[in-house]
């Protein structure tokens, strides 16, 4: 069984984090605590036989935090200490993050209390195909009600069962894969869904880190190139943001896993640590790195940059004081609490916070939404013309220059871009408006850091759309 403790108090810290935005908006008290409140929460209890014929009961939620717009957007969490306050809080966040990146979602999230590390194969696709009936029996999910997607212990799987539930059971044979994303590739869910989450926090750094100004505020030079990384929590969006990262030339010092941690100060490789698990059965002893002794001591590690992608609250007034890490990027939903991002502020370190920080993987969602409801890929209109059009500018640089290149070289200048290239230029293009749009805010309210910036943005754009669409006669 998980061994994570229940966290309730995740929604209050994320209403502190609004309510010191909010003071710096020009949204009036009233809409104020429209936007703030969390609009319908299914809580609901049904019974799944297990493998051996024993019937459990499974207690599920689906928070629905703001109908600003529809359909509503969030992941669906596996965890057997998931609480309707981690829900509520989750589904907030998506909707400050989908307002930030200018996404036309709502912000939603689900949570499922069963354990996917112990749970059979089996069992796990009666519990999914069940959640989704009774969503559906409530109208929680639909193609422009409400869109689930991955979060943590669930994936491409998981959506895949949601997906076919729904189809079964609506009968939306038009536009019922648009019911949820991260959805299988051979489904017609999208590439590059599944790293887009650690894509995007490795974009975002650079974003953060480009202006030499801003890296300066905080002792380091421009880029993440060079740069020494800890990531606490290896999952998908750690070990996808490690990778990420040092393919941007950044060096990975430290990891962790559940079951536990190690730093090596020349740098490691996150997929050689990973094999090491898979074949030793613990990340621990891994030739070239020092075990560390625990997962939340990676936290602790010297580096320039510090990525908490587990869970919320990894951060904590017990331990902040000794993050070392000038820069502390949140792959994680809530991995700072109220009280130590306060003290991380007045310490001059820079925080990249969670609702543009992991924005990545709505982004990606949005456009299998939209691929869904169009019923096309994106290559597919442009991918011959822009063949075409790079080998007519090869050809006229030849004819000027006289010669011809490597013919490795002229095939990679004319090949033309596949699906999964016009995601991610898509992805970063996205983040980088978000950046400037934040930054400028920053710097022209006077604004204390990067959070009240991408809270206030947020606050601003979900009260313009509630006003857009006459909810406030």
């Amino acid at each position: 069984m998980s061994t994570r403790p229940p966290r309730d108090g995740f929604f209050r810290d994320v209403n502190r984090h609004f309510v010191q935005a909010a003071r710096h908006s020009t949204v009036d008290d009233d809409v104020l605590n429209q936007v703030r409140a969390c609009n319908a929460v299914y809580r609901m209890r049904f019974p799944v036989r297990q493998d051996d014929g024993r019937i459990q009961v499974v207690e599920a939620y689906r928070a629905e935090h703001s109908h600003h717009r529809l359909p509503t957007k969030g992941g669906i969490r596996y965890d057997a200490n998931v609480t309707q306050d981690e829900v509520m809080a989750l589904a907030a966040l998506m909707t400050y993050k989908c307002a930030l990146v200018d996404v036309p979602f709502g912000g939603a999230k689900g949570g499922v209390r069963v354990d996917p590390r112990s749970a059979s194969p089996g069992f796990l696709e009666r519990v999914t195909r069940r959640y989704t009936h009774e969503l559906l029996r409530k109208r929680f999910i639909g193609p422009d009600v409400d869109v689930p997607a991955p979060d943590v212990g669930t994936g491409e799987r998981e959506m895949g069962w949601i997906a076919d539930t729904f189809r079964n059971l609506d009968g939306d044979s038009l536009n019922g894969l648009a019911c949820v994303t991260g959805k299988p590739v051979s489904m017609h869910g999208i590439p590059g869904r599944t790293e887009a989450t650690g894509q995007g926090v490795a974009m975002a750094l650079e974003q953060c880190l480009g202006a030499a100004e801003d890296a300066a505020a905080v002792g380091l030079t421009p880029g993440v190139a060079g740069k020494r990384v800890v990531v606490h929590g290896l999952g998908k969006v750690g070990a996808n943001a490690a990778r990420a990262l040092a393919e941007r030339g950044a060096v990975i010092v430290g990891v962790s896993v559940s079951d536990g941690g190690l730093y090596a100060p020349d740098g490691l490789d996150v997929d050689a640590a990973l094999a090491h698990r898979r074949e030793s059965g613990s990340i621990l002893g891994l030739a070239g790195a020092h075990d560390l002794p625990s997962p939340a001591a990676a936290l602790e590690q010297d580096c320039d940059i510090l990525v908490p992608a587990a869970l919320e609250h990894e951060i904590s007034e017990e331990n902040v004081g000794r993050i070392r890490a000038p820069v502390i990027a949140e792959g994680a939903n809530g991995p700072i609490d109220a009280k130590a991002d306060a003290i991380l502020r007045d310490a001059g370190k820079l925080v990249v916070p969670d609702i543009y920080a992991n924005a990545g993987g709505v982004i990606v969602s949005y456009f299998e939404w939209v691929k869904n409801l169009s019923h096309i890929s994106f290559e597919r209109m442009t991918r011959r013309y822009q063949q075409l059009s790079n080998q007519s500018l090869v050809g006229i640089l030849e004819r000027l220059s006289g010669e011809s290149g490597p013919a490795e070289a002229l095939a990679r200048l004319t090949r033309p871009p596949d699906e999964i290239d016009f995601v991610r230029t898509a992805l970063e293009n996205t983040l980088a408006i978000a950046y400037e749009q934040i930054r400028e805010a920053r710097l022209a309210r006077a604004l204390p850091d990067l959070r009240t910036a991408a809270y206030v943005l947020a606050i601003e754009r979900v009260a313009e759309a509630y006003a857009e669409a006459g909810i406030f006669p």
